[in-house]
Parts: C-alpha cells; sequence; structure tokens
C-alpha cells in the first residue's frame, strides 16, 4: 500500500497506539496536519506555544508511563520546543518529538525558517533522525518509540522534511526493531545481587536513597517491599517522591539542599548506601569531597551505566532494569538465613531521631495575619486527600510543594528536577489532565513561573481541561530573592516584580475562575470551594508572605551536615 509520508507518519502513530499529540502547526508541517484532520484515532491538542507542547507531552508520559507525543514545525517551532525537550531528557522522560524540516533541496541553504534540527538537539536528545526519503519514515518512528521507552528513557526527535511528508512510499509498520549496539540492560548479575544483599545484611546503619528512576522504571512496590524487609530508613530524591510512601515510618523525607535534617545525616553516616535509580546530583549531596569524607559502602543500582561512579565512586555497581534487580535482590535477602541485626538498627533508628528532634523535621511559624506559603499546600494535601496530580514550576513553590504534599504514590508528583524550567506546571497539568481526566489535578506555581507559559489557560478552556492553578503570589522571584538574602547582601537585583497583572481579571479573561484569597482564614474556604468547581479550572492567587525562606537549606558548594535551619537564622 503506498502512502505519502505524511500519511504514514499518521498511521505510526496509529500502531503505537497514541491517544494525544500535543503540537502547533506551521509549513513544514502542513502535510502531517492534513492527514491529522482526515481520521480520529490520533487525537491533537492545539497548544499557544511549542515550548507547551513538549510539557504538556512530557506531563502526559510522566503521570501515565506511556510515550508522549508532540509535532512543531521547522525554525522557531523547534528552537521553541527545545527548552521542553532538554526538560525531558534532564528527567529521563519517553518522548518522540516530530519536527518538520524545508524541503531537502534547500536543506543547508538558510532557506526561510530553516534551522539545524538534528545539530541543534544532540545534546539534549536520547537520538535525533533526520528522514531524506518516505519509504525509511515508519522504521525511523518504530525506533524512535522504541528508544525513547526502553534502557533509560528519553526524548527522541524525528525531522521530516516537508517534500518526504508528500512523497509515497510502500507503509509496512515493523512488528520489531533491532538496532546494533543498543541493547538495553535486563536481569542483574546473579553474583552482585548475593554481593549487594550480604551487604546489606551485615550493614549496622543502612540506607536506602532512591531517585526518579524507581518511578520511571515501575519499580515503586518492589522498593517498599525491600525497605520494609531491610528495616532501614529510605529518602526520595526530589524525582523520586513516592516512590516510598511519604506517611510510612521509614521514610525520613528528601535528601538534599532542601532536604531534611535527618535524611541528609542519614545518607552522611550511614555505613552502607543503597542507591537506587538516582544519579548522585549536586543538589542531592552537595560538595562531592565532602561526601566523601565520611567511608561507608556504596551499591548502586541503575540502568544507565554511565551515571554509576559519574561524580562518586561505588563500591558495588549494578547495571539492571530496575524492577528486575530489585525483585532479585529481594529474593536473595529473602533466601538468606542471615537477618539484619536489630540491635544494631534500633540504635540506628535511634540516632536517626536524635537528628529528626533536632531538625525539627519540616516546620514553619503559621500565622493569623499573612498567608504562609507551607499552609497553603499542607492545605491542599488535607482537602484532596494526598490524592492528587501535583504538578509544580521551579523555586520557593516548587520546594515547599515536594516537602508539604505528602507523596504515597508514584506519577502524583510532577516537576522539572534537572532542568528546573520555569513554565512547566501548567501545559504539564494539561497533558496530566487529558490522559487522567477523572483525575484531579493541581498546578502550584509562583507568580514569577505562570506568567511564562500562562497563555496555555486558553488552551485548557478550547479542551475543558478543570485544573486547578494554586499560585503562591510574593510577588518576588523566591528563590533568587532568597539566595540574595544569604548571600548577596539583600540586594535583590531584578527580582522584584513590581508590575504583575490581576490574575483574577487574567483568569476571567480566558474564561476561567479567578479567586484572589488574602487572608489566612480563607485559605481552606477557597480551596475547598475551588476543588467543589469540578468542570472549572479555578486560578487561585494567594497573596503569602513576601519574607519567607525554603529551609534547611544547604548552600551551594557545601555538605550535607551543613545545613542551615530556620532557627539558625
Amino acid at each position: 500500500m503506498e502512502l505519502t509520508g505524511a500519511e504514514i507518519v499518521i498511521r505510526c502513530l496509529q500502531e503505537e497506539q497514541v491517544e494525544y499529540v500535543f503540537g502547533y502547526p506551521g509549513g513544514a508541517v502542513l502535510f502531517i496536519y492534513d492527514e491529522l484532520f482526515k481520521q480520529d484515532k490520533v487525537k491533537h491538542v492545539l497548544v499557544r506555544h511549542e515550548q507547551a507542547a513538549v510539557h504538556a507531552a512530557d506531563g502526559y508520559a510522566r503521570s501515565s508511563d506511556k510515550v508522549g507525543v508532540a509535532i512543531v514545525t521547522s525554525g522557531p517551532g523547534l528552537t521553541n520546543a527545545v527548552t521542553g525537550i532538554a526538560t525531558a531528557y534532564m528527567d529521563s522522560i519517553p518522548m518522540v518529538v516530530i519536527s518538520g524540516q524545508v524541503p531537502t533541496s534547500v536543506i543547508g541553504e538558510d532557506a526561510f525558517q530553516e534551522v539545524d534540527a538534528v545539530g541543534i538537539t544532540r545534546p539534549c536528545v536520547k537520538h535525533n533522525f533526520l528522514v531524506k526519503d518516505p519509504k525509511d519514515i515508519a522504521a525511523t518512528i518504530k525506533k524512535a518509540f522504541y528508544l525513547a521507552r526502553t534502557g533509560r528513557p528519553g526524548p527522541v526527535l524525528v525531522d521530516i522534511p516537508k517534500d518526504v511528508s508528500n512523497q509515497k512510499a510502500v507503509f509496512e509498520y515493523p512488528s520489531n526493531v533491532n538496532i546494533r549496539a543498543y541493547h538495553p540492560p535486563g536481569k542483574a548479575d546473579s553474583a552482585q545481587i548475593r554481593h549487594a544483599a550480604q551487604m546489606l545484611l551485615e550493614a549496622k546503619r543502612p540506607m536506602v536513597y532512591a531517585g526518579g528512576g524507581v518511578v520511571q522504571g515501575g519499580a515503586s512496590q518492589q522498593l517498599t517491599e525491600l525497605v520494609r524487609l531491610l528495616g532501614s530508613p529510605c529518602t526520595n530524591t526530589l524525582m523520586g517522591l513516592g516512590g516510598y510512601p511519604a506517611n510510612d515510618k521509614q521514610f525520613v523525607g528528601m535528601p538534599g539542599m532542601h532536604g531534611t535534617y535527618e535524611a541528609n545525616m542519614a545518607m552522611q553516616h550511614c555505613d552502607v548506601l543503597l542507591a537506587v535509580g538516582a544519579r548522585f546530583d549536586d543538589r542531592v549531596i552537595g560538595n562531592v569531597e565532602h561526601f566523601a569524607q565520611v567511608q561507608r559502602k556504596i551499591i548502586h543500582i541503575d540502568i544507565d551505566p554511565s551515571s554509576i561512579a559519574k561524580r562518586v565512586k561505588v563500591d558495588l555497581p549494578i547495571v539492571a532494569d530496575l524492577k528486575l534487580a530489585l525483585d532479585e535482590l529481594l529474593g536473595a535477602l529473602r533466601s538468606s538465613k542471615q537477618k539484619p541485626d536489630a540491635a544494631e538498627l534500633a540504635a540506628w533508628w535511634r540516632q536517626v531521631d536524635e537528628w529528626r528532634a533536632k531538625g525539627g523535621g519540616l516546620r514553619y511559624k503559621n500565622s493569623t495575619e499573612v498567608i504562609k506559603p507551607q499552609y497553603v499546600i499542607e492545605t491542599l494535601h488535607k482537602i484532596t486527600g494526598g490524592d492528587a496530580i501535583v504538578t509544580s514550576d521551579v523555586g520557593q513553590h516548587q520546594m515547599w510543594a515536594a516537602q508539604y504534599y505528602k507523596f504515597n504514590q508514584p506519577r502524583r508528583w510532577i516537576n522539572s528536577g534537572g532542568l528546573g524550567t520555569m513554565g512547566f506546571g501548567l501545559p504539564a497539568a494539561m497533558g496530566a489532565q487529558l490522559i487522567n481526566p477523572d483525575a484531579t489535578v493541581a498546578c502550584v506555581t509562583g507568580e514569577g513561573s505562570i506568567q511564562m507559559n500562562i497563555q496555555e489557560l486558553s488552551t485548557c478552556k478550547q479542551f475543558r481541561l478543570p485544573i486547578k492553578v494554586l499560585a503562591l503570589n510574593n510577588r518576588y522571584l523566591g528563590m533568587v530573592r532568597q539566595w540574595q538574602e544569604f548571600f548577596h547582601g539583600n540586594r535583590y537585583s531584578q527580582s522584584y516584580m513590581d508590575a504583575l497583572p490581576d490574575f483574577v481579571k487574567l483568569a476571567e479573561a480566558y474564561g476561567h475562575i479567578g479567586m484572589r484569597i488574602e487572608n489566612p482564614a480563607d485559605v481552606e474556604p477557597a480551596i475547598r470551594e475551588a476543588f467543589a468547581r469540578k468542570n472549572d479550572l479555578v486560578f487561585m492567587d494567594f497573596r503569602t508572605d513576601s519574607t519567607e525562606n525554603v529551609f534547611p537549606m544547604v548552600p551551594g558548594g557545601k555538605g550535607l551536615s551543613e545545613v542551615i535551619l530556620a532557627e539558625d537564622l
């Protein structure tokens, strides 16, 4: 059967059972959009900016364990999408981005709306392709989806010149993929698993440190069983929140720059650290030399060999699929006649509890006069029962959401961890709401971040997405202001937002409900009213304390034990 390249693209998406694509049309992709129009299996979501298209595909993927798909045109369409692609790349999110390209005859001639899509995206994709023959489209898209979802997931770009999308070729969708030199890890080496089990059983101060790989790898159940079997403390990174239930007594909170005192101290002083799907990044362990000062044995399990020993020397590297590896490790621990030393474990927990008492956990001084942002998040958790899908932008509000909304399940916390992309929250919420139409979706944002992609309120109106937006409006670029207060002599250079819009009127202009909340006593009633409006997008503008800072805090370049607590100031 001969089809045009554009028809082949759509048939491929149908074969991959893609439900939604997010995009914005332009000249180089008009043949593809024409074919989208002729069918109804693949639904298209028209965003208002290409960055938002990729963020929406990202939120779709993170909340569903499916591959997100975005379509953009050539030139500025592609360059606008790069921030979203880089965001997905840093957080290992499975995604296929189809970009239009100028006709093959003028590639390299600086044609209208031409950019080198392959060259521009090479540093921030798992792989990319330029398709110059329509007969290669089906095989390429099959490879793109396979690469995006297997191994360490990531975004894959398929760049298709306009003339190729209009030329004909025989269509046949491949049943399988064979990519030379690409063999994603599977089961772990049995000897390594036995060694890891022995190290953990002999540990006097065991600690489990789990990251986003646990969530992406669908290994949350295995992680939970393992931690309970070991009886050890467990910490989840920002990307790993929900991978282990936050309400469990063995959970010590998030580690790192804004992690709990007990999580950081336990990370630093354990004798055996099991790292699972985490990468020891700078925001988690702080200064590498400081982290290495304390002797401990480190077991590192990850599907990506390049992540192991990249920043921290490890004693036992295990490259494997996390779900399979943890299943094997559980089996080895259960079959062993040796059990963890109960007395040593009890002593270790006494030490952890001492740290917990000293750090005070997560605490703040609430007020009856000004709204504290932490109180808004606690109230959100109370009203939603901890069962909402929560997206965030980047900054103080992101950290407060991570700290105070206790995530007990994976794929409920959606944020830009690695790249730290402002403007991510609202379009990510759109993707999450579309793939989870019956779920409660809340976007926690700031007055700075929300303005980066606020035009997507229009998309929300068109597709009737009942997202609840909670803007913690402190009239500052809050995290910038916090650093300027601590490290730049209170010189608030360009961090004050002194020309803010009336968000209530702006939300109403887009056809939504707007609410301004200025009194702490009104916080709970307002959130209850907003979430009672099941079919409406409600924008809540919370006027919060502009002086509030995020604690605990490990200053940049410092070690995990060099933490600033609120009472230290």
